[in-house]
C-alpha cells in the first residue's frame, strides 16, 4: 500500500494591536490562534499590546510557503504592509 503525504493548507495572518503595531505570523488554524492571542497566550509581542484584531490572512499551499510569505511580508516597511492591507 503507497501513502502520500500531502500537505496541508497555512495561513499567514496580520493582527493590529492595541497600540497600533501589526505582528505577522503563521499558523494552520486562524481561528485559534487568534483566540490564543487575545487570551494572551499568543506571542510575548502581542501579549503587552492587547487588545489585537484580525487585520488579514492568507491561505498559502503549505507551511514552508507560509513562512517564506511571512518572511517577505515582515520585510516590507509600515507603509507597505499598510498598503497591502488596504488592498
Amino acid at each position: 500500500m503507497v501513502h502520500l503525504v500531502t500537505e496541508r493548507a497555512a495561513f499567514v495572518y496580520v493582527l493590529r494591536c492595541g497600540d497600533g503595531s501589526l505582528y505577522t505570523g503563521w499558523t494552520y488554524d486562524v481561528e485559534k490562534r487568534l483566540a490564543a492571542h487575545s487570551a494572551g497566550r499568543g506571542a510575548r509581542y502581542t501579549r503587552s499590546r492587547l487588545p489585537v484584531e484580525l487585520a488579514a490572512r492568507w491561505e498559502l499551499e503549505d507551511a514552508s510557503a507560509a513562512m517564506r510569505e511571512e518572511a517577505r511580508f515582515k520585510a516590507l516597511s509600515r507603509e507597505d504592509k499598510l498598503a497591502a492591507l488596504r488592498t
